[in-house]
């Protein structure tokens, strides 16, 4: 137990991404059986190295943490958010200006903004598509197969804006056999007086064949209400009300060696704006807050995938063609206080196409995957602010974008002995933004989106100001990855260097057009520049034959330039003044670790940990906001990088004869940090306990 906890370790329920073959599996006759919560541990397999075959996650030669559809139940996880602390190193936040935008970040890489032009440094894949933008991202999940949390730059696998990491979500394939599942919950808060609304939800799941073993079928439906848990003590009212509705359906046709899945997902949600809390008026202690506009929000998202695998010669191909529809109006009081100071609407609508086709051959000598890639994404946003202290204008303006990426990728594995071997993979990109701009400022009423605001000309209002630009940029670059791989009867060791990019692009929500054009006459661009970062790693992962005792380490040094930032600047007209700049040069030395312990048949335990030194190495722009570039600069903390997250957890099995007992308990902590770029806010220090008992009942389902 002593070396449990000090070496760190794996997640609680950290379970198999998918259901391994029985031929797969080393399990020996003592091995707990497979279909048990501890012997589900046995063997854990994932898909993200995009292989011919499913691979245990002990033979990756990666840091990545993964969960299959009962991990994610004992986990009672509700959205990806849920897993933040279940993995090191590892943060999936949302951003509280717009439910369901994600800020995730991974081993200290992330952004820090809701402006929907800018792109993640964890890219989030559905069924292996690509979600282009942020938006939609956090929200309710229901019916998954796995998720797999991929740590570390995987850009040659899944090209750009994955420097941090990659977040791989499988929802449920159509079954072979007729099932059904139906689930009904309520919980609501027990302390500070029963204040808020209780929380419902209720969905449900049928599979099943229409024409055995050629046509399967998969329809589910899932219903949300949110009464809110928050006291607006503006006036007394609840805050934080929800309704989500989602409708999937799903269709499997096998025609020998080739099988074709269609999946189509409505997501419907809408409710309150943002609980926002003055923290000149609220101590951050509490969760008070008075605001005199609750705010809204409402999303609509349709997304698609058509998957193709083929098995064609000695490899596999598969095409995987996504499509996805997201509409989203917010409002929200930004000023946060109980009088009409700074209040901002927005209003989104993004539409991409993304086909990938790959052919891969696994045979005992090499692994090789070789693919193309296309991605064309359209986003238009307008902002609304209304600040009458300033103006009795209201402000307008925004952006629209077209973007497009192509690229092409070849990764390998190949055995020099049969121990040793060597991974190597490349993968050439290119990428264009065309862009419209229109400056957000006093002006006559419009919309970008609708297409009726201004991109260029003069602003009758202002006539010394532009009203926006009209621009385009392209980048086109390498991300190569060369390593090498020893493996042993307990286990392996890796190392491996990788180089992935972060796009570069253009800011939507410029507010002080002549600060704006002051800088980009100086830098001769309306862009900030792609960010490049170069990964170095080192680790080990260890099992013993019975799968009793599993010890994974990693050790990396990521070296990042031109890093993107978001630097916030108080403005006494627009209120505040959101600009992006490469404001950097920076580096982070981490350390993680992750282990699990069946101490009985019936006991497991595990644990995790990760340590994180961050620095800036050199200072491109003010970012301390006095002025100047000083040591002030350097000596800043990187934002959204914890020092050191750990955990603990247990799980135990009571047989009862007919039925069983299955109990789960686990503690998590992460360090605080600083949420902005000039360290103003800080995120104080975690502490997270999950504990539950689920009884399987002597009636089966």
């Amino acid at each position: 137990l002593a070396l449990m906890l000090t070496s760190a370790a794996m997640i609680p329920f950290a379970a198999s991404a998918q259901t391994a073959d029985p031929a797969q599996a080393d399990a020996t006759e003592d091995t707990p059986a497979d279909d048990s919560a501890i012997g589900s541990f046995n063997t854990i397999v994932v898909t993200g190295t995009k292989t011919q075959n499913a691979e245990n996650v002990q033979d990756v030669p990666i840091a990545v943490t993964a969960f299959n559809a009962a991990s994610l139940e004992a986990l009672k996880v509700r959205d990806v958010q849920g897993l933040t602390y279940s993995a090191p190193n590892v943060s999936l936040d949302q951003i509280g200006t717009s439910r369901g935008q994600a800020n995730f970040s991974i081993r200290g890489l992330g952004i820090n903004s809701s402006i929907p032009s800018i792109d993640p440094t964890v890219g989030v894949f559905v069924d292996g598509v690509y979600l282009g933008f942020n938006g939609g991202v956090v929200f309710d999940l229901f019916d998954l197969d796995s998720v797999e949390i991929l740590r570390g730059p995987q850009g040659v696998l899944f090209g750009r804006n994955v420097t941090g990491g990659a977040v791989l979500i499988n929802t449920g394939n159509p079954t072979d056999y007729l099932t059904g599942k139906v689930r009904a919950s309520v919980d609501g808060p027990l302390l500070d007086g029963g204040r808020g609304g209780a929380n419902y939800t209720v969905s449900g799941v049928v599979s099943g064949p229409l024409v055995e073993d050629k046509l399967l079928f998969k329809l589910g439906a899932f219903y949300n209400k949110d009464e809110g848990y928050f006291t607006n003590l503006f006036d007394g009212s609840n805050h934080g009300e929800a309704d989500t509705k989602i409708l999937r359906g799903a269709l499997e046709g096998r025609f020998g060696d080739l099988t074709v899945t269609g999946k189509l997902d409505y997501f419907e949600s809408d409710g309150d704006g943002p609980a926002a809390q003055n923290r000149g008026t609220f101590d951050r202690e509490t969760f008070d807050f008075a605001i005199d506009f609750p705010g809204f929000y409402a999303n609509q998202i349709w997304t698609g995938s058509l998957k193709a695998e083929w098995d064609i010669g000695p490899g596999t191909l598969t095409n995987i063609l996504g499509y996805r529809d997201y509409e989203a109006v917010t409002g929200g009081d930004i000023d946060s206080l109980p009088a009409f100071i700074f209040h901002s609407d927005t209003d989104t609508a993004q539409d991409q196409i993304s086909n990938e086709i790959r052919y891969a051959v696994s045979t005992d000598n090499f692994d090789l995957t070789v693919g193309g890639f296309y991605f064309d994404q359209s986003i238009a946003y307008t902002e609304i602010r209304d600040i009458p202290v300033s103006t009795p204008l209201t402000f307008y303006g925004g952006g629209r974008q077209d973007h497009e990426v192509i690229g092409l990728f070849a990764s390998g594995q190949f055995n020099l002995t049969d121990a040793f071997s060597v991974i190597a993979g490349i993968r050439w990109s290119e990428e264009t933004k065309d862009v419209e701009i229109t400056y957000v400022r006093p002006r006559a009423e419009c919309s970008v989106v609708q297409g009726t605001c201004p991109t260029s000309g003069t602003n009758s209002l202002i006539p010394t100001e532009n009203n926006g630009f009209v621009d385009s940029n392209s980048w086109r670059n390498w991300s190569p990855k060369l390593g090498l791989q020893y493996e042993f009867d307990d286990g392996q060791v890796y190392a491996h260097w990788t180089r992935g990019y972060r796009s570069g692009g253009y800011n939507f929500r410029i507010t002080n057009a002549n600060a704006f054009e002051a800088v980009a006459a100086a830098n001769n661009a309306f862009f900030f520049d792609e960010e490049k970062v170069d990964n170095y790693e080192i680790g080990g992962k260890f099992q013993t034959v019975d799968g009793s005792f599993t010890l994974n380490l990693a050790a990396y040094y990521t070296d990042i330039s031109d890093m993107q930032r978001e630097v916030n600047q108080s403005s006494a007209t627009s209120g505040v003044a959101q600009s992006i700049f490469n404001t950097a040069d920076a580096s982070i030395l981490g350390f993680e670790a992750e282990a699990r312990m069946r101490v009985t048949e019936t006991l497991l335990f595990t644990a995790n940990l990760g340590v994180i030194d961050d620095s800036y190495d050199a200072i491109l722009f003010d970012i301390s906001g006095d002025g100047v570039i000083d040591d002030n600069d350097l000596d800043l903390r990187l934002p959204r990088v914890p020092a050191v997250t750990w955990g603990v957890g247990a799980v135990h099995e009571l047989d009862l004869g007919s039925s069983e007992v299955l109990s789960r308990i686990n503690f998590q902590y992460r360090d605080e940090f600083a949420y902005t770029d000039n360290n103003f806010g800080y995120i104080q220090e975690a502490f997270n306990m999950d504990f539950n008992v689920t009884w399987n009942t002597p009636t089966d389902g």
